[in-house]
């Protein structure tokens, strides 16, 4: 195969008819490394809305466990990515979720943010960092995938396009993006976490490294200080260069799902979909008492 074959094979499927063999063949074949890198951004922007983050900060999930955490959401999502909405699996994993975020009191404005994110973040991330730019057919797919999601996990307003998600996106972040304590723990808790992905000599430039892949936005709302701007061209142009590379590299001929990543370490022997992530337990320190509204589901809850 080619190394533009695959864009080809995309090109000739309907966008709104074939929108799952579309982002399948994206996020497993053509991206998977910089899909794996852009929803972990994606999640990571959530904390900036404070009521996101105060809930991930009560929960305790993030702050106390959040390799699980990690692992749990991670292989939830890439559940239906790898088995299909009505598969047995993909049902599990929808209704884990839905099971899971009934318990927590999340406004459908919040649920439909963090939706917003799954669709926007990767294509701004891969348009900059990938081996090539998304096309039409895979950024409608990636809307049309996402919408489905969302209508299951029964989320009200979902954006009809991908121009309409990055509005929805964009016009949010400039409503509520701020500063808040919480926010700001959770944010810590998860560079701790990635950089413990790595050597520990190696954890403090991670650190770094991720803070200079942020943008402004986050940086403000969160109260970090700018990284220097030499260094933080220097890793973004290394990330570039990361996408140039593989361009010369042959077509990825396996799907890559997220239970192969490296950083996956909590399920070493396997897992049971219906047993993957956690519900609050009443009295229990960060744990409230559980909400009995309708759906939800926001970043790492």
């Amino acid at each position: 195969m080619k190394r533009y074959e695959r864009l080809e094979q995309i090109r000739h499927l309907d966008p709104e008819r074939d929108f799952f063999e579309i982002y399948r063949l994206t996020t497993t074949l053509e991206f998977p490394w910089d899909y794996t890198r852009a929803l972990e951004l994606a999640l990571y922007r959530t904390y900036a809305v404070p009521s996101i983050g105060r809930l991930l900060a009560r929960t305790a999930e993030l702050t106390d466990r959040p390799q699980k955490r990690y692992d749990d959401t991670a292989l939830l999502l890439d559940t239906v990515v790898e088995h299909g909405f009505d598969s047995d699996k993909g049902r599990t994993a929808i209704r884990r979720i839905n099971q899971m975020h009934r318990s927590y009191d999340i406004s459908n404005d919040d649920m439909r943010y963090v939706l917003c994110t799954f669709v926007v973040v990767p294509t701004r991330w891969i348009d900059i960092y990938g081996w090539r730019r998304l096309s039409r057919h895979e950024t409608a797919a990636a809307a049309a995938y996402y919408r489905t999601l969302g209508q299951r996990m029964g989320i009200k307003g979902i954006p009809g396009s991908y121009a309409e998600f990055e509005t929805c996106l964009d016009d949010y972040e400039e409503a509520h993006f701020a500063w808040d304590r919480d926010g700001r723990a959770v944010s810590d808790a998860t560079l701790d976490l990635m950089a413990s992905w790595y050597p520990r000599p190696m954890a403090p430039l991670m650190r770094h490294a991720t803070r200079a892949l942020l943008d402004d936005s986050l940086l403000r709302a969160f109260r970090y200080e700018p990284p220097h701007a030499v260094s933080r061209a220097l890793i973004r142009r290394a990330v570039r260069l990361r996408g140039r590379a593989v361009r010369l590299m042959p077509p990825r001929t396996a799907p890559r799902h997220a239970w192969q990543n490296r950083e996956i370490k909590g399920y070493r022997d396997g897992y049971e979909v219906a047993e993957l992530g956690s519900f609050p337990v009443p009295g229990v320190r960060g744990c409230p008492v559980p909400h009995q509204g309708g759906s939800a589901v926001a970043s790492f809850e």
